[in-house]
């Protein structure tokens, strides 16, 4: 078949149509280097770009974000401070090579979801679509915008406010204080499907995603059916009853095992950043064979980068096999990887990609 564009490509893949290769495709930047130094060593069609956008906003008029720089013991950190008229929440990054860790989250204390609570009830969801009409433009044939919803609430939590070990603590021994912070996140995501489900009637969303990180040893299957599953279910109903058939995707770039049969009863037609090993447990032959309407977009096994050629391409050349024939397999770099080696990585996955094709 002709030579298709990146766009037409990652299209195809998610419309479960016919397209002329596995898509290989990055977050845009996340190399480290623009996207034309990238392009200018693997060429512009062989890699395609998922651009982060939300289609939505918050309007807080009593709440307000702070943020500073800081320094310690000659670590450079970014502050964030949301002040509400309950009070201020405090939360510390400092800063690593390609990411930064948490010093201080947000909630810490029973008192500091007063605060917090009062942050969610002064939320009104509007919507905003300025960034993705930009971003479609923009993009043109080399990509798609990856258009993002929020994170369901128990994954927003711990990522996003309090810390994983605090949080279990909480809801076990709080449980009527975490119900009241739950439901009002949940009020608040409500929200955002209502706003997602009128934009899905004015643009060409290809697929919503949840940018959830999903990790079985986090969350649980019972936590995940209770506050993941639950959500892309009633998000997957709202559009239905809209009359709106946008798949549904979700970030999953841990262990998925425990969360296998889980997985196979929601509505996610997609799982984004999926990793398969050797770096985590669910191989693409896993996905494919147990999920039959999965697109399955993997990140490239972070570990691999720092391979020989010879092993990249091996390690890419037997993700092929096991679903590049589906028309449900993309390859994607969607987590952070070693710096600069993309260089080496790049070229070898490329091929595989290219030579694969040749062989069908």
């Amino acid at each position: 078949m002709a030579e298709m564009t990146m766009r037409e490509r990652m299209l195809a893949l998610i419309q479960g149509k016919e397209h002329d290769r596995v898509p290989f495709v990055e977050y845009s930047g996340i190399a480290g280097v623009s996207n034309e130094e990238v392009w200018s060593v693997i060429g512009r069609n062989n890699m395609g770009l998922l651009e982060w956008v939300g289609i939505y906003g918050f309007h807080h008029p009593n709440c307000r974000f702070e943020s500073e720089e800081f320094e310690i013991d000659g670590r450079k950190g970014s502050r964030q401070k949301l002040h509400t008229p309950e009070g201020t929440l405090v939360d510390e990054r400092l800063y690593a090579a390609i990411s930064s860790a948490s010093r201080k989250h947000y909630i810490k204390e029973l008192e500091d979801y007063k605060i917090f609570l009062s942050y969610l009830r002064d939320i009104t969801v509007y919507k905003n679509t300025n960034s993705w009409i930009d971003s479609y433009k923009r993009l043109g044939d080399d990509g798609l915008p990856h258009t993002s919803l929020l994170r369901t609430p128990y994954q927003q939590l711990w990522i996003q406010w309090v810390s994983i070990e605090d949080l279990a603590i909480h809801i076990a021994d709080y449980p009527e204080l975490m119900e009241e912070v739950f439901n009002e996140m949940f009020r608040v995501q409500r929200d955002v499907f209502r706003v997602a489900c009128e934009v899905a009637k004015e643009l060409p969303i290809p697929y919503y995603n949840f940018p959830d990180n999903i990790t079985a040893p986090i969350i649980g299957e019972s936590n995940f059916r209770k506050y993941c599953l639950a959500s892309y279910q009633e998000f997957a109903d709202m559009l239905e009853e809209n009359g709106l058939d946008i798949p549904l995707s979700v970030h999953a770039d841990g262990d998925l095992k425990p969360l296998w049969k889980a997985i196979g009863e929601s509505p996610i037609r997609m799982l984004d950043s999926m990793s398969p090993p050797p770096d985590n447990d669910t191989s693409v032959a896993d996905a494919i064979n147990m999920w039959k309407d999965m697109r399955v977009c993997i990140n490239y096994p972070s570990s691999v980068h720092l391979r020989e050629p010879e092993v990249i391409y091996n390690t890419t050349m037997e993700i092929l096999r096991q679903g590049g024939h589906t028309g449900r397999l993309q390859i994607q770099i969607s987590e952070n990887m070693p710096p600069n080696a993309w260089r080496k990585s790049y070229p070898q996955i490329v091929k595989a990609i290219n030579d694969f094709a040749n062989e069908r």
